[in-house]
């Protein structure tokens, strides 16, 4: 009762809101497509002025531009631009303060008349701070004042009145994209600077390598194949991975492992030869692999501990061991 009360019934159209959803579609695609042709040397000469930028780009907008500039301004950081969103309104009574002649302006609006950003203007003017504009009109006072015209073409909003921002706001968001994507090429962006920025969450954990969790030095569990079974079995106590490397002249050759010692278990173990115990060839992973994937093939394996070999080192000397207990520590599932 009370729930008929709070969500009262409503006619479906069912029909109708598909079709509602299919055009907003149908504009933004036609209107990304108008735009990447539209594209010209003012898009290259955007990244050239962020690429030159020594401090932070500023990103602004008001209203539905102003949504889209914060989008913008998080990316471009996130993807090693320094950006940070300023409020225009905010900037005319006293956040003009963070902006430094250092910095750079990248500036929204979709008619180029907002009336909020007139001091932004004024001040990157005043001081000589390079001005990107995006904006539909290329008349407009934002573009007009710009160093950097990035012109919208003009679209037709989806709403069924006209006027509501919506495939324009959509061209701002791909653009803000573009030109992150492409400062991140320009610059040569790796997936290890990306993991910095993105420690917390699936995305951090799921650029964790393996040499961000190996133990390494007198951590790693080695013996020479010479040692008797009883200096292995003490080895593999003392350090707590489950099992002991065996290497010869430095070099692993074999692995000891609880399991191993099961299957030759018997009253002449601790006076038997180490190689005719171990597990020859055992599995490896490189330091820069993924964890992810050292997580995979240990659970593939039915195994918990793999010896981590630099492809480099002609040694072949384990530069560390990773045990499945890292992986799950760190999150990795």
């Amino acid at each position: 009762m009370a729930s008929a009360e709070v969500f009262p019934a409503v006619s479906r159209d069912e029909a109708g809101d598909l079709a509602a959803a299919r055009r907003v579609l149908d504009y933004a695609s036609e209107a990304i497509s108008a735009l990447g042709e539209a594209l010209n040397g003012e898009f290259s000469r955007a990244v050239d002025v962020i690429v030159g930028t020594k401090g932070r780009v500023i990103v602004s907008g008001m209203g539905k531009s102003g949504h889209i500039a914060r989008k913008i301004a998080a990316t471009l950081a996130s993807t090693g631009t320094p950006a940070q969103f300023i409020h225009p309104a905010e900037a005319s009574h006293g956040d003009l303060g963070a902006v430094t002649r250092a910095d750079a302006l990248l500036m929204l609006s979709n008619s180029g008349e907002t009336q909020e950003l007139a001091d932004l203007i004024t001040f990157a003017k005043r001081f000589s701070i390079p001005l990107i504009g995006i904006a539909s009109r290329a008349d407009s006072t934002l573009l007009q004042s710009s160093d950097v015209k990035l012109l919208l073409p003009r679209v037709r909003e989806a709403c069924p009145i006209g006027l509501a921002p919506t495939t324009s706001t959509t061209l701002m968001l791909v653009l803000g994209d573009a030109l992150a994507v492409a400062l991140m090429e320009r610059k040569g962006f790796s997936a290890e600077q990306y993991r910095d920025f993105h420690p917390g969450g699936s995305l951090g954990r799921g650029l964790v390598r393996v040499c961000d969790l190996m133990h390494t030095g007198e951590a790693v569990p080695l013996v020479e194949e010479t040692a008797t079974m009883q200096e292995a079995l003490l080895m593999m106590a003392k350090q707590h991975f489950g099992c002991v490397g065996i290497t010869k002249a430095g070099a692993l050759t074999g692995i000891v492992t609880h399991g191993d010692l099961a299957r030759h278990m018997g009253s002449d173990l601790l006076g038997r030869p180490l190689t005719s115990v171990m597990t020859k060839n055992p599995k490896i992973v490189a330091p820069d692999q993924l964890a992810a994937e050292a997580l995979a093939l240990m659970n593939d394996k039915k195994i918990t501990q793999l010896f981590v070999l630099d492809p480099k080192d002609k040694t072949k000397r384990p530069a560390g061991i990773l045990h499945i207990h890292d992986c799950l520590r760190a999150g990795l599932q």
